[in-house]
């Protein structure tokens, strides 16, 4: 997938945003081009459905495509994938200062980053997929009264201002410090936090006015949207830690840590709450897995609220844990601090 040019990727948005394996692969794609030059076929900040939490220095691409996957058809596999592994890649980012600037650039130069796409391709605001959307609610519901298409009618509108709340969050700035992408993390999250709040009085007012073989029907359209997806190999994830132990790949490097900054007794006390703070973290977000009882529009979308909200929660608490450590280093101990994620291999 890294091999994909941005002529290629630009390509598989047009083929249609809506199939959740076209998203991963282009993300994948993506994510991978600007990695060590785009010279490996891995990534260790993957999520396990294939697809990457950071793209450069965006996060959460195609943002709100995974939630209205997850809100309309049940579909979590790319919304619940997100989790405390991205706010470990925030903090220990896998990509170098020319890597990462390569993703902003007006006009990525050199052969290097040839195949970098610019982040705007990736950051999900495409009006077009929003109505195939909603023509195929109407088509599986097909609206019998005033009440019901102004209801549809509502709730498209709502999508599409959803979208481009989210679309407004997309970097046109790198960040190069853990606390600057910390930084981008939260604010990209209250973005979708405001889209979704902006989606739910819509979504709750269609769905009272569907009648119980329209509702049916579009369980029935659900259904058949996993079939294929499983079909084309796809499986359903759990929420990233939910009811496992932290991923080896994503242990605290605290021996590297030691060995690169040698830091002072302040600095190790710094640290600790750094470490504890992410420990933290993974239990918040341990504690807020996908609901097995969500089977309705409306409880799906609350159940997403809830998640990022507890991610939300959990980026906060490590970031005000890391501008107290960061607040204690040298600008020779930040570059090391900053290193460590990059020399990690796949």
């Amino acid at each position: 997938m890294a091999a994909l040019r941005p002529q290629d990727i630009r390509n598989a948005i047009d083929s249609g945003l809506t199939d959740p394996a076209v998203r991963r692969q282009i993300v994948a794609a993506a994510a991978l081009a600007g990695w060590h030059g785009g010279r490996t076929a891995n990534g260790w900040w993957r999520h396990g459905d294939g697809g990457y939490g950071w793209v450069g220095p965006l996060f959460w691409p195609f943002a709100i495509y995974d939630i209205y996957d997850y809100a309309i058809w049940g579909d979590g596999i790319g919304f619940w994938d997100y989790g405390y592994p991205d706010i470990y890649a925030a903090i220990f980012a896998p990509y170098g200062h020319g890597d990462l600037a390569a993703y902003t650039e007006p006009s990525p130069s050199g052969r290097r980053h040839r195949r970098v796409p610019q982040l705007q391709q990736l950051c999900g605001d495409d009006s077009r997929e929003i109505a195939g959307l909603i023509d195929q609610l109407q088509q599986a519901i097909q609206p019998n009264n005033e009440a019901q298409r102004a209801a549809l009618d509502d709730l498209a509108n709502a999508l599409i201002s959803a979208a481009q709340m989210i679309r407004a969050s997309c970097p046109t700035q790198t960040a190069f410090t853990a606390p600057d992408r910390l930084a981008v993390m939260q604010q990209r999250i209250g973005a979708m936090i405001q889209a979704e709040l902006a989606v739910q009085q819509p979504l709750d007012k269609f769905y009272d006015v569907l009648d119980d073989e329209q509702e049916a029907r579009l369980n029935a359209l659900a259904e058949d949207r996993h079939k294929i997806s499983a079909a084309n190999g796809a499986t359903e994830a759990p929420a990233q830690g939910c009811g496992a132990a932290q991923p080896t790949a994503l242990r605290w490097p605290a021996d590297e840590i030691e060995a690169r900054l040698h830091p002072n007794d302040a600095q190790r006390a710094a640290l600790k709450v750094l470490q504890d703070a992410n420990a933290g973290a993974f239990d918040i977000l341990n504690s807020a897995c996908q609901p097995k009882d969500a089977i309705t529009l409306p409880t799906r979308l609350d159940a997403a609220e809830g998640r990022l909200d507890a991610m939300q929660r959990a980026v906060h608490l490590v970031s005000a844990a890391l501008e107290g450590f960061y607040a204690t280093l040298s600008d020779e101990q930040k570059a090391q601090f900053e290193a460590i994620g990059q020399k990690r291999t796949a």
